[in-house]
C-alpha cells in the first residue's frame, strides 16, 4: 500500500517502523515527518490540509494515519473523507473528546462511565466554592489542548485557587483555559490503555504504564513521558473485562448515539482505585512513548489494523501480540522541559553486540538531519531507546545498554523506568 502517517514525533516514527518491518512493499510518507522518517520513506511538507488532500488522491495513498491529536481536532479526517481518502482518526466532533475535557468529562457523566467528581465553569465564584468541598490534593484541568500540560495537580487549597484564577485569565493556557474543571484527586495507580476502534467495534491493546515526572521516582515537573512499559503485570483478565465493559463499549455507543461514531485510537487514561477501573481522561491518539513501545509488541500486520479500522473492518481480522515486554526510555534534551537546548549533533556508536543488535532498537523524535547527513538533536524529547524481552527486567536492562550507544551534548534520561513493576 502507499501509506500517509501525519506527524513528527517518536510516535509516528515508531507507527512507520512498525509497517517498514512488515516488509510487504509498502511506500511510506511522513507530513512533516523529522530528520531521521526519510530513512521508513518520504517525508513532504504541506501544511494546508485541503492541499494535503489533494496530494494524496493525486499521488494514490490508499491510508492516511494520523498521529497528533491537533490535526484531529482540526478536522484533518472531515476533509480527507470528504474527498473519498481512507484515513485513520476520529472525525473533528469525535475528537472533541480530547479536545474539550469539559465535552469529556459532561460525556463521561452522561453516559454513566466511571470518572471522578468533578465541576466544570468560567466562574471562579462556582469553582472556588466547590474546591472548598475537596480534600487535597486537588485536580485542576484547562478545557482545551495544552500539549499534555493541562493538567495541574494543587497540593493545597491555596495553590488550586491560584491556579483557576490563572487558567481563568488565560495567563496560564490563554483560550484552553477559559474554561476550567475541578475534580476530585483518585488515589490508586494509573494505566494507559489503547483501544484501536471502528466505530462499532475494537480491539484493545496490551496496557502499559507511563512516567510523566522528569526525574528518578517521579520528581520534578510532570513532561509528555520520559518512558513507558508494556505490558504492565498490574492488570489481569478481570480488570482488562472491567474496562472493556464500563468504559470502551458504553463510549463507542455513547459516540454513536451523539452522531459522532469513534473511529482510530481511543486511549483511555485509568487510575485503578481498590481494583476498580476509573477513567481520568480521553485522548484521541497513542500516547507518546507509549506508541513505541506497543508497536514493536504486534505480531500481527500493523497497517492491516489501521486499515480494517479505517474501512468499519475490524471484526474480520485477529490482532496477535508478542508474548515479550517492552521498555522505552526517553533521552531528552538539556533543558526539557524548562525550555529550547541549543542543537546538539547525535553519535550513534555502531552496535557489535548481538543481542542489543537483536532485542533494541531506537525511535527517533525531536531530531533534524543537517545539510552534512548528520543528526541533530533539535526537539525536547529527542529519542527512545526500547528494549525487548522475555521479563520486564530483560526488556529494561537492554534498553539501557542501548541508551549507552547513544550520545549528544547535555542528553538526560531516567534510570528508574518500570520501576513499578520491579
Amino acid at each position: 500500500m502507499k501509506i500517509l502517517i501525519l506527524g513528527s514525533g517518536g510516535r509516528e516514527y515508531s507507527i512507520g517502523l512498525a509497517i517498514y518491518n512488515e516488509n510487504a512493499g509498502h511506500e511510506i510518507f511522513f507530513q512533516p515527518g523529522n530528520g531521521a522518517t526519510d530513512k521508513l520513506g518520504t517525508n513532504i511538507n504541506i501544511k494546508d490540509y485541503n492541499e494535503l488532500a489533494t496530494w494524496a488522491k493525486d499521488n494514490e495513498i490508499e491510508l492516511t494515519i494520523v498521529g497528533p491529536e491537533a490535526p484531529l481536532v482540526d478536522g484533518v479526517v472531515d476533509i480527507f473523507k470528504a474527498n473519498g481518502l481512507t484515513i485513520f482518526g476520529p472525525s473533528a466532533q469525535a475528537a472533541q473528546l480530547e479536545g474539550s475535557k469539559v465535552y469529556m468529562k459532561n460525556f463521561l457523566a452522561k453516559y454513566n462511565i466511571p470518572t471522578a467528581r468533578y465541576i466544570e465553569s468560567d466562574s471562579i465564584e462556582e469553582l472556588y466554592k466547590f474546591t472548598d468541598t475537596l480534600s487535597t490534593p486537588i485536580v485542576v484541568k484547562a478545557d482545551g489542548l495544552c500539549g499534555g500540560k493541562g493538567v495541574i495537580i494543587a497540593q493545597s487549597h491555596d495553590e488550586a485557587k491560584k491556579t483557576i484564577g490563572e487558567m481563568l485569565s488565560g495567563k496560564a493556557f490563554g483560550d484552553a483555559g477559559k474554561k476550567v474543571i475541578v475534580e476530585e484527586f483518585l488515589d490508586g495507580y494509573e494505566l494507559s490503555m489503547f483501544a484501536i476502534c471502528d466505530g462499532d467495534d475494537y480491539i484493545l491493546l496490551q496496557a502499559a504504564q507511563d512516567h510523566k515526572r522528569i526525574g528518578d521516582g517521579d520528581t520534578g515537573p510532570n513532561t509528555g513521558g520520559m518512558g513507558a512499559y508494556a505490558p504492565t503485570p498490574l492488570v489481569d483478565d478481570e480488570l482488562y473485562q472491567k474496562v472493556k465493559d464500563r468504559i470502551i463499549r458504553p463510549t463507542l455507543d455513547g459516540m454513536k448515539t451523539e452522531g459522532a461514531p469513534f473511529e482510530g485510537v481511543l486511549f483511555i487514561g485509568v487510575m485503578v482505585v481498590n481494583g476498580e477501573p476509573i477513567t481520568l481522561e480521553f485522548n484521541v491518539r497513542f500516547g507518546d512513548p507509549e506508541c513505541e513501545i506497543l508497536m514493536p509488541l504486534m505480531n500481527s500486520s500493523v497497517s492491516d489494523m489501521f486499515y480494517k479500522a479505517a474501512t468499519n473492518r475490524l471484526g474480520e481480522i485477529e490482532v496477535e501480540f508478542s508474548k515479550q515486554y517492552a521498555v522505552g526510555i526517553v533521552m531528552a534534551s538539556e533543558n526539557y522541559p524548562y525550555g529550547s537546548s541549543k542543537p546538539a549533533e547525535i553519535i550513534l556508536d555502531e552496535v557489535h553486540h548481538e543481542e542489543i543488535e537483536k532485542y533494541t532498537h531506537i525511535s527517533f523524535a525531536g531530531v533534524s538531519k543537517e545539510d552534512d547527513g548528520k543528526l541533530y538533536a533539535t526537539g525536547g524529547r529527542v529519542l527512545l531507546c526500547i528494549g525487548l524481552g522475555d521479563t520486564i527486567k530483560q526488556a529494561r536492562d537492554r534498553a539501557y545498554l542501548r541508551c549507552g550507544q547513544v550520545h549528544f551534548a547535555g542528553k538526560k534520561f531516567r534510570t528508574d523506568i518500570a520501576y513499578q513493576a520491579l
